[in-house]
This record gives structure tokens, C-alpha cells and sequence, in this order.
């Protein structure tokens, strides 16, 4: 996926994510909220295209998510602060060819940023280490660090303090509802429960920890995620993705997977994507010999 074309780009992959569980632990004196997560990354997602520059400018090929700025862009941001911490005088076009619902909580904003750090450190060869280009991340975004590390994650913090960890091999039905939650709004909301009880990850690894925070307000606010719950339920446990809008199901096989998203109202958005405990980023870096 990364092999340069006739016009100079090279495309990386922008992987999208599930939170398996998120619960809300606390809340800090800056108003951030304390949280622990299941971060899982998929084999499914957007695509990056780079393209270097001889000037230091950093261009934005076409748009990105609609209604977002160019300067405003996180793939922009994320760019223009790899150039200032390493004080680069190389530049870049930028092209997102989009797959992941922006406000599904499926990560894609962050993944793309992220993609743009971790791709450009190397075309560059600016020579960030994986902890530096996540501390560059962390100020772009509270997810931007675990695209950037590459590897599904348990998480605590804000979403920062990741632990790598393996999962088994798990395929997942995604439906996006088409609602586009703003998510600063939703942490303010009175029937959000901030006071979890911490677990541990053995709790996770039992099966006992599942619930995400979001779900019960979500499900009262947004009609059309509600009536996804519903039709999921025909299928098995339905779950909500991070603070978005987005749906899945948990299935040990494709087979499995693909059996049930037959099953389901053809007017959903819905798709089938295996689960990945290493980004498909790391894979298309090894692939180029640049690192």
C-alpha cells in the first residue's frame, strides 16, 4: 500500500478502532475525565496519500471531512507539528481518501493523523522513536497515541497510558447510524456516570467488562442508534464504540460474521472487518525499507 505511483504518492493505511469496554473512573481538576478502554484495532479503515514537496508547505489534496477547514484539519495539524518539533524544512501534499463515519466513534480523524506522523517521520526521516511521535499525538487528540503506537491497547488517562496487549481473533459486524454525536456535549450529560469502578485486565480477559459509559445516553438521546441496538439484537450483544455512533457485534469467525450481517435490514450501513493486534500501518512501514 505504500509504493509510490507515477505521480509521486505513496498511501499508507489509516486503520479504524473499537473500544471493546470504556468506562469513566473520574473526573480531573482540568475538567478531562479518567477512563479505561479496550482499544482494538481493525483491518479496515482510510487510506493516506503523501506526496513530498520541495518547499516546506503542507497542502491538503481535496477534502477531508466535509465542513472541516483545511487549516483546521487534524491530517494538516499533525503535520505542521512533525515539521516544529523537528525543525523539518521538507514539506508535504495530503490527500484522505475516506472510509471511516466521521463521529462513529470508529477513530478515523485521530487514524489519519496519526498516519500522517508515523508516514511522514519516515519519507522525511526525521527519526522520531514511537514514544515521541505518541507525545506529538496526544496534543493533536486523546486517540491519536494508539495509531500511532500500532497496537490494539488496553488504556487508561485520558486514553494515553497504553498497555499493548493481544486479543483473541475476533470479526466484527460495524453499522454506522448515521448520527453524528458531538462528543463534548455527551461527557457534560446528566445521565453520564463518571464513577466507575477501576478494573483490572483480568476482569476485561474474563468477559465480565463490557459496558461503555456512553451507551445508556446515546440510546435515550439518538433514535437511530436506539433502533440499531434493536435489529443488532437479532444477531447477538450489541456494543457502542468509543463516544460516537457507531455499532458492533463480536463474532470468533468470518464465517460467523458474514452469517449474521446477512441477517440484518438491508437499509443499514453495515459491514464485516477482522480485528488486528498490529496496525496495518506498521506492516506497509516494514514493507518500504525506509525503517
Amino acid at each position: 500500500m505504500s509504493v509510490v505511483d507515477t505521480a509521486g504518492w505513496s498511501y499508507w493505511p489509516a486503520p479504524a478502532k473499537l473500544n471493546l469496554f470504556l468506562h469513566i473512573t473520574g473526573r480531573r481538576p482540568d475538567g478531562y475525565h479518567e477512563l479505561q478502554t479496550v482499544f482494538r484495532l481493525l483491518d479496515w479503515g482510510d487510506r493516506i496519500g503523501l506526496r513530498l514537496r520541495e518547499d516546506d508547505r503542507i497542502h491538503r489534496d481535496g477534502p477531508s471531512v466535509p465542513g472541516v477547514a483545511e487549516s483546521d484539519d487534524l491530517v494538516v495539524r499533525a503535520a505542521i507539528a512533525l515539521q516544529t518539533a523537528t525543525n523539518c524544512s521538507q514539506g508535504a501534499d495530503i490527500r484522505v481518501e475516506k472510509k471511516i463515519p466521521a463521529g462513529g466513534g470508529f477513530g478515523g480523524g485521530s487514524s489519519d493523523a496519526a498516519t500522517v506522523l508515523v508516514a511522514l517521520n519516515a519519507l522525511w526521516g526525521t527519526g522520531l522513536d514511537e514514544d515521541a511521535l505518541a507525545a506529538i499525538g496526544l496534543k493533536l487528540g486523546a486517540d491519536v497515541p494508539v495509531f500511532a503506537r500500532g497496537r490494539s491497547a488496553w488504556a487508561e488517562g485520558v486514553g494515553e497510558k497504553l498497555q499493548a496487549i493481544t486479543l483473541p481473533e475476533a470479526w466484527y459486524v460495524l453499522v454506522d447510524p448515521g448520527v453524528h454525536v458531538p462528543t463534548a456535549e455527551l461527557f457534560h450529560s446528566q445521565h453520564l456516570t463518571r464513577d466507575a469502578v477501576p478494573v483490572k485486565i483480568a476482569d476485561f480477559a474474563s468477559g465480565t467488562v463490557l459496558g461503555n459509559a456512553f451507551e445508556p445516553v446515546l440510546r435515550r438521546r439518538e433514535p437511530a442508534i436506539e433502533a440499531v441496538f434493536q435489529a443488532l439484537s437479532g444477531i447477538g450483544r450489541a456494543r457502542l464504540t468509543g463516544s460516537g455512533s457507531g455499532c458492533f457485534v463480536e463474532f470468533t469467525t468470518r464465517t460467523a460474521a458474514e452469517q449474521a450481517l446477512a441477517k440484518l435490514p438491508k437499509e443499514l450501513r453495515a459491514w464485516v472487518a477482522a480485528g488486528v493486534d498490529r496496525s496495518p500501518l506498521l506492516d506497509a512501514l516494514d514493507t518500504t525499507g525506509i525503517v
